[in-house]
């Protein structure tokens, strides 16, 4: 555990505004924006990390949370998304594009057994689809593409579909992961450090006393990850993982295990921060729509196309406080 930053007072008042404030945003408003309109708030936050979670077009519970962070940020009052609103149109003048499925797509589509002794067998755990790689790419809820897409069948994807998603400026392109990427302490980054506010399932994203960043996340439990100030000791990407039915239940390893290999389907995700001990840390996953509405057995969850935003803000020796 480390000493507590001087600034964490003002940390508990900036977080506090927000847990007051969130649930009235867009409580005003005199008509309900469309589901473009949202959707163009949706990017834009993300635009800036300030992650709503999967985009789907709905003013849900982390898009709110999102832009009270943002706005946070910005010294203005956490409701207040008029301003919000008016800069996405300005910064987001099409929220909408398509994506052509391509050849090159189709390399990272595979089977993943549901046994894991099998799984352990592979030298990678790929997406099981199109409509999958293509979600995550654009980090879109897949219910939500098909909404956005009714003339195709996305189980049935083939090359030269033409896909309408998200007009993401962050996209997440696999195809660009640097594989086996061990990430040092760099003097720019290591006095970022990572708020993780466990009743609001966000992490909040810090340099001094400035936010820089927040993203919805899935924290494990308590005996798991004790509430304390912590370190992230290693960080890097494609991670594979040691699944340990012993240490997933009680928090202790066992001789039992399966070693999963890397790939967007394993447990983990494509980045892992270990902060504490083995196997603790901050991490991907392959469940990215079940961030912030579930429990993980052990760790802090994130999407993929956020945890491989942390190494822009986190590297070993930042500071890591769970409440």
């Amino acid at each position: 555990m480390v000493s507590s930053p001087p600034y964490r007072s003002l940390l508990r008042r900036l977080l506090g505004i927000i847990v007051v404030t969130c649930s009235a945003i867009h409580s005003t408003s005199a008509k309900p924006p469309d589901t473009t309109e949202i959707t163009r708030l949706q990017v834009f936050l993300d635009n800036h990390h300030f992650s709503p979670g999967s985009i789907d077009g709905q003013y849900g519970t982390f898009t709110k949370r999102a832009l009270a962070y943002y706005n946070t940020q910005q010294q203005r009052k956490p409701s207040d998304w008029r301003t919000a609103h008016s800069l996405s149109e300005q910064q987001v003048p099409i929220a909408f594009v398509t994506h052509q499925i391509t050849p090159e797509d189709q390399r990272w589509i595979g089977t993943v057994p549901k046994d894991l002794g099998n799984q352990a067998k592979l030298r990678a755990l790929p997406y099981t689809s199109l409509v999958e790689y293509v979600a995550e790419r654009y980090h879109a809820n897949q219910r939500f593409l098909q909404r956005l897409n009714p003339q195709l069948d996305l189980d049935r994807l083939k090359s030269g579909d033409l896909v309408v998603v998200p007009n993401v400026k962050h996209v997440f392109r696999i195809e660009a992961m640097p594989r086996s990427k061990r990430y040092r302490a760099h003097a720019k980054r290591v006095d970022c450090y990572a708020f993780i506010n466990t009743k609001q399932r966000m992490a909040g994203l810090y340099r001094g006393t400035k936010l820089v960043a927040a993203f919805p996340i899935t924290h494990g439990r308590a005996q798991f990850v004790p509430r304390g100030d912590w370190k992230i000791q290693t960080m890097l990407t494609t991670p594979s993982f040691r699944w340990d039915e012993r240490m997933l239940k009680e928090g202790q390893r066992s001789e039992s295990f399966h070693l999963l290999p890397p790939g967007p389907n394993n447990p983990v995700g494509i980045l892992w921060a270990g902060i504490y001990k083995p196997g603790i840390g901050l991490h991907g996953t392959n469940s990215p729509e079940t961030i912030g509405r579930a429990h993980s057995a052990g760790c802090i969850r994130f999407a993929n196309w956020d945890a491989i935003r942390l190494p822009k803000f986190l590297c070993p020796g930042s500071a890591v406080i769970v409440r």
